[in-house]
């Protein structure tokens, strides 16, 4: 079922001109147009898609998750959340939103999973520690597990619309009496950190700029990246929000099959960010605001 926002990718070009000029000296870039549409989650078509979009989200982490499972159950709420596409509606998904309830879902092993993760994970980052209060058996809190993802090419414009159906969504399913009156959301994401190229490691190269954040770990301060731009206007709204090693490292050198503009690899890392839910919708307008969709 086609939704009802289109987007023409011309409007990110304006948008991202100023980043673009900075580079144009060094690249060449070729611009092209193209439309998104936005879309109920579809089982008979978004499954592979789904599937893929997750595992790339989740990273090394993925094998830790019946993937095939957690896609299902989005599926199984198709009246929630969103896919993009950009050629009709029988082709993969660009990029996804949903939210899953982590009470409703308790039972299912897949979910329990998660939660496990998740409070494991939280144990890892002082920031994150009063998940394991809030997600704890004898906790009240209705937690709403946010996940989203899209292909690397795919312009940050695309998801403010994402979030404001679910908004939508949610409130209609809360009128009909359905079990997603959230007290929190809890947004699955990910950063990055920039470390020595082993490949280029004896080249100084000019490195270009990007938005990075100052951050205080284990090893000192880093320059922390975004992979999903959207996270940085996301938590001035937040409860809490913090990063974390995945369990499952990469191999040695694996960071220079993850290059960023060939100068650097990089090292991935989770990112969590909980917001209350009487800020949610605040959050969503800052994005709006942020990325010009209104």
């Amino acid at each position: 079922m086609a939704k009802r926002k289109n987007f023409d990718d011309s409007a990110a070009d304006s948008s991202e001109e100023d980043s673009l000029q900075e580079s144009s000296s060094e690249d060449d870039t070729d611009m092209v147009d193209v439309e998104f549409e936005w879309f109920d989650p579809q089982p008979a078509y978004d499954f592979h898609g789904l599937k893929t979009l997750l595992r790339q989200l989740f990273d090394s982490d993925a094998e830790s998750f019946d993937l095939r499972s957690l896609s299902d159950l989005i599926l199984a709420q198709p009246l929630l959340g969103s896919t993009v596409k950009v050629e009709g509606n029988e082709t993969d998904p660009y990029a996804f939103l949903t939210v899953l309830s982590l009470k409703e879902h308790k039972d299912k092993p897949v979910i329990q999973d998660l939660t496990s993760y998740i409070l494991q994970l939280a144990a890892s980052n002082p920031a994150l520690v009063p998940l394991k209060v809030l997600l704890g058996s004898g906790s009240d809190a209705h937690v709403g597990l946010v996940l989203t993802e899209r292909l690397i090419n795919i312009p940050s414009e695309v998801v403010p619309p994402m979030y404001r159906m679910l908004l939508e969504e949610i409130s209609w399913a809360v009128e009909a009496k359905e079990p997603y009156a959230f007290t929190h959301y809890l947004i699955m994401s990910k950063t990055y950190h920039e470390i020595a190229s082993r490949v280029d490691l004896e080249e100084n190269r000019p490195k270009k700029k990007k938005k990075q954040k100052r951050v205080v770990g284990m090893g000192g301060e880093q320059a922390m990246f975004y992979f999903h731009p959207e996270d940085e206007v996301l938590e001035p709204h937040a409860q809490l929000f913090g990063s974390f090693d995945y369990i499952k490292q990469g191999a040695d050198g694996q960071s220079d099959s993850k290059r960023t503009f060939q100068d650097f690899g990089i090292k991935p890392q989770g990112h969590m960010i909980l917001i209350e839910s009487q800020k949610f919708e605040t959050a969503v307008k800052a994005l709006e605001d942020f990325f010009g969709q209104h």
